[in-house]
């Protein structure tokens, strides 16, 4: 359905729970295990890796710059970003 629109592209930002929680500024994953927030993915709802990513990013072992310069690339290799 997106691809009659447009190109879809799936990147997969490989992050671990524990990271994402502290991470987080919001304090959402705080409220979550709290109950507070229900069906919240990784928490009381089940988290499920993509299969196939067309990019996957490890965040915790990659400065942000780098992850950025990976997707740009990966989006003008596939033609839909000009330089």
């Amino acid at each position: 359905m997106i691809e009659v629109s447009g190109a879809f592209i799936e990147i997969y930002v490989a992050t671990s729970l524990e990271e994402c929680e502290r991470r987080d500024r919001k304090g959402l994953y705080k409220l979550a295990r709290a109950g507070k927030i229900k069906e919240f993915t990784g928490i009381s709802d089940p988290y499920e890796e993509p299969k196939n990513p067309e990019l996957r990013i490890e965040t915790e072992k990659t400065e942000v710059d780098y992850c950025a310069q990976q997707v740009f690339l990966k989006l003008k290799n596939m033609g839909l970003i000009a330089n």
